[in-house]
């Protein structure tokens, strides 16, 4: 397509270069020797010579954008698929609005430049050297003068890119920073509403709208500066043209037709000019947003270990050797850390907020990696695995529930997505979430929203359970799975986790500890490491953390 394109960007330059060298034997030689035959039979080679532009034209503005669309189209593939495979602490890192910024304006900007940019620059090189070529047959000393006129805008161009680029590069960020509020805002909507912040959200959002103002008005400030001063400069070189044309004709150097002549091709360079100065302009814009594209490009992804193996007939044995972690604040969060847990066994996790609970659970699937000591599956330490067989061989369940924009069906699938309708209907029915289902109005097919936002945090909740139970993995992560829940929903949920924990090694973090006294340890833990560790029974007997947390959980209840 792209070659084409270049073709019929051909052909409309070398049309462009017919109507001058006509005119000129119109003027010189038909019109004194009245030759009306020879007139008309040129105007009807001009008028197929431009049904040819036409048609030349037609196909440079249809598959050239198409040519853009579609690098657009791999660029957002290759970017997405990468994005799949960067860690955690990228995401926690970057806002999700600047994300899609550089994914949808900036590679738009990306397209255009591989669009319009060859195109545009090809275009401009055959018409520039057309018409030298062809001037320089009729008069080679006007030619030259004409044509050294343009150094001056050449110099001006290249004066004023570094100044568009810096322009268009804080432009980008700060639509980022737009994107990445407004995203904010419609997420939070529910809470701005509940809290009647109306006020507050549109000032915080005016505050980026008015930074985005500033950063449009350096930009478009940069470009009238480049336009005008490019507009000026070629409006000079149509004057040089004009008076060095008219002073070669009265000076009998050339013919009225070769003044003619001149003067079309002027207009014919200066258009290949324009051209180059609205590529330099794109050209800017263009490799801002491509130097954003590739910055996410050149994140470095999750990598598997060379000779990395499969995790295959998993038991669930889980120990952790020696573990210390932190998040890259310098707070270290976990300190040499050790915990075995048997295949098949329940181990629950309790203490104060901050305590390093979550991030036990967020180091197994490897999520961030360790700083020191290992984290073994059966044996096999899981910087050794593949991160798809490891996290295949995961099911987690957590307080903050995300369901898809899609049906209910879509989102219990996602755990399995070559899973059978049946087994799908299966999976709601052990999470105890199949009755709920069959009460919508499209059952299985109803849609859930945005997040799920039609459905209460009970419903959610079961469905991401039934996900899991379709997964049917042999280690299960439960996180804060029940603490926000009602006591009557709270039930529900427990009764479909105690089914989907039998015959997995499970880990739970809790806050509730009525829902962990059947478990087989419990691990008290806070920001100094592990404080306690036993059966319900024998820490409560221990009369120390877990006793006083539990005793006043019990006494609120």
């Amino acid at each position: 397509m792209f070659i084409f394109d270049m073709f019929c960007s051909l052909a409309v330059a070398v049309c462009d270069l017919f109507l001058p060298v006509v005119s000129r034997s119109i003027i010189d030689e038909y019109i004194p020797d009245k030759n009306i035959r020879s007139i008309f039979i040129w105007l009807g080679v001009l008028v197929a010579i431009y049904t040819v532009k036409m048609i030349g034209a037609y196909c440079v503005q249809y598959l050239g954008h198409m040519v853009g669309v579609k690098m657009q189209y791999q660029m957002r593939n290759e970017v997405f698929a990468h994005m799949q495979k960067l860690p955690f602490s990228y995401f926690d890192d970057n806002k999700t609005g600047t994300i899609m910024s550089r994914i949808i304006n900036d590679l738009m900007d990306v397209s255009e430049l591989a669009h319009h940019g060859p195109e545009n620059l090809f275009l401009a090189t055959i018409l520039l050297i057309g018409s030298f070529i062809l001037m320089a047959q009729v008069n080679i000393w006007l030619t030259l003068i004409i044509f050294l006129s343009m150094p001056p805008l050449v110099i001006f161009a290249m004066f004023k890119r570094v100044k568009l680029g810096k322009s268009f590069t804080k432009m980008r960020e700060q639509v980022g920073e737009v994107n990445a509020a407004l995203e904010n805002s419609i997420s939070g909507i529910r809470v701005s509403k509940a809290y009647d912040n109306a006020d507050y959200e549109l000032s915080h959002f005016k505050e980026n709208n008015d930074k985005f103002v500033e950063a449009r008005r350096g930009a478009y400030k940069a470009m009238a500066e480049f336009s005008s001063g490019s507009d000026y400069i070629i409006d000079l070189l149509s004057v040089i043209a004009l008076i060095s044309s008219g002073y070669f004709a009265i000076r009998g150097y050339i013919s009225p037709g070769d003044f003619a002549l001149f003067m079309m091709f002027s207009n014919v360079f200066i258009s290949p000019i324009k051209r180059l100065i609205g590529f330099i302009e794109q050209l800017q814009s263009g490799i801002t947003g491509f130097e954003r594209f590739t910055q996410i490009l050149d994140t470095e992804p999750e990598r598997d270990k060379e000779n990395a193996e499969e995790l295959k007939d998993v038991r669930g044995d889980v120990e952790f050797d020696n573990v210390t972690f932190d998040y890259g604040t310098g707070k270290t969060v976990l300190s040499d850390i050790s915990i075995k847990i048997p295949a098949g066994k329940t181990v629950a996790f309790v203490g104060p907020s901050g305590g390093g609970k979550t991030t036990v659970c967020n180091l197994i699937p490897r999520f961030y990696e360790i700083k020191e000591g290992s984290i073994k599956i059966d044996g096999h330490d899981i910087r050794d695995l593949t991160r798809s067989s490891l996290r295949n061989s995961i099911g987690i369940v957590s307080q903050d529930v995300f369901l898809f924009t899609g049906t209910v069906y879509e989102n219990i699938l996602y755990g399995r997505p070559d899973a059978t309708r049946g087994e799908v209907v299966e999976a709601a029915k052990r999470a105890n979430i199949d009755e709920f289902i069959k009460t919508l109005p499209n059952g299985y097919d109803t849609y859930v929203g945005e997040r799920g936002v039609k459905l209460s945090g009970g419903q959610k909740q079961r469905i991401s359970i039934a996900r899991v139970f379709l997964k049917n993995p042999p280690l299960l992560i439960l996180d804060e799975a029940t603490s926000a829940l009602d006591n009557a929903t709270e039930l529900q949920i427990q009764d479909a986790l105690s089914k989907l924990a039998v015959g997995r090694t499970t880990l739970i973090v809790a806050h509730r500890l009525t829902t962990i006294r059947n478990a087989d340890e419990i691990i008290v833990m806070d920001d100094t490491g592990i404080k306690e560790r036993g059966t319900h029974k024998q820490l409560l007997e221990l009369n120390g953390i877990y006793a006083n947390l539990y005793n006043s959980q019990f006494r609120e209840e």
